[in-house]
This record gives C-alpha cells, structure tokens and sequence, in this order.
C-alpha cells in the first residue's frame, strides 16, 4: 500500500483529490494538511511515502516546505501541483527537491499512476516535460557550482548528459548499446555521487554545473 499526504489549502481540492485516490486499492490517503507548515509536520509525523503538494499556499508555500522535507533521508517524495505548466515556481520546486509535479486538471487515472511512478523511485518528467526543462535551463546562466560532477566516470558523464537530454533508461541502453542492468547500475551510481533522489535532480543539477554547456 502506498501511504499518500495530500497538502492544499484549498479544502475542496484535498477532498477531491482524496475520492480519487481511495478508489485505488493500492493507494491509501493517511494525511492532509492546509499550509506548508503543516505538511512539515505531517512529513516527519506521518511518514507518507508520497505527498501531493500545492505550490501557493498560507503560512509556508510549497517550495520552502518540500525544501525543509527534503533535508530528511527519510522524507517523502513530493509531487508539486499547479495550476499551469511550468510556471516560475516549477523549477524551484525542482531544486527544493520535487520529484516532479503535475497540473491540477490531470486525469484521474494518469494521477494515480503520477503517484504510484514517485513511490516507485522514478521522476514525474515526461519528454515533453523535460525537453521544456532544457529549453529554460538554457536560457540561464549557469552559476552554481557543484563539485560531484568532477566525481563521476566519463561513462557515467555521458549517461548523465543523457539523462538530462530526456531519455530512459532503455533508450539510454539502446543508444549506448549496453544491457538494461548496466544503465541502472550507472544511474545508482551518478544519483549517489551527485546526492541526487531522482531523475528531476540530476537534471537540475547537469545543466546547473555548467556540464551541459
């Protein structure tokens, strides 16, 4: 069973959100909160396995209160919720830690499987969705350093460009002609050296070390 948190300051949208994920039997909603502070809270109180987070809200906005969750090494996944795509606060969320987001009117079956990917290790980008990432990653400049990059193996170099180029791990074996296994097996190793959970934060990180220009 995947334990959900639902976080909306917006009371119709939580109970919204809350019939559609009790009509799966694999999904069960164990918390909700109004404000960042309270997702906090229910973060290290609760320890859901992933949290539905709405971007604007009272007292702590979603950006900061995934920012604080993320410190833990037992925190939540945290899928953003928004009202338009990637808009100013997407990328932000991003760096605070998301594992990627959705938009409010999504499907409710495309929501739940959103869920179940997160809980799955995996990052909520789709192509479409990281092409986007690139194309505003681009248009800024590069100012943050970091320093893992210069950790990793040329190999794991290159898979990391890929990565941040949009693909899976099977197009990634396909075009680098090794088996599945090899590519998770780098993938563990790059998320590892560059303290990254997921897919999103690799990304965020490749293009802001500069390594993708």
């Amino acid at each position: 069973m995947i334990r959900v948190a639902l976080v909306d300051d917006d009371a119709l949208i939580r109970e919204g959100l809350r019939m559609i994920i009790d009509q799966a039997s694999d999904l069960e909603v164990v918390a909700t909160a109004g404000n960042g502070e309270e997702a906090v809270l229910i973060a290290s109180e609760q320890g859901p396995d992933v949290m539905l987070m709405d971007v604007r809200m009272p007292v702590l906005d979603g950006i900061e209160a995934t920012r604080r969750i993320a410190t833990s090494e037992t925190a939540p996944r945290v899928i953003i919720l928004t009202t338009f795509e990637l808009d100013e606060y997407v990328f932000e969320a991003l760096r605070a830690g998301a594992s990627g987001f959705l938009l409010k009117r999504t499907e409710p079956a495309q929501l739940t499987e959103a869920i179940r990917v997160v809980a799955g290790g995996d990052a909520l980008l789709a192509p479409s969705i990281t092409r986007k990432l690139i194309e505003e990653f681009t248009r800024r400049p590069q100012v943050v350093s970091n320093n893992r990059v210069s950790d990793l193996t040329d190999r794991e170099r290159e898979v990391l460009l890929w990565i941040a180029r949009g693909l899976s791990n099977q197009e990634l074996a396909e075009h680098l002609f090794i088996a599945d296994n090899t590519v998770k097996t780098h993938v563990k190793h790059i998320f590892t050296k560059l303290g990254a959970r997921d897919r999103a934060q690799a990304i965020v990180i490749a293009y802001e070390s500069g390594l993708m220009s």
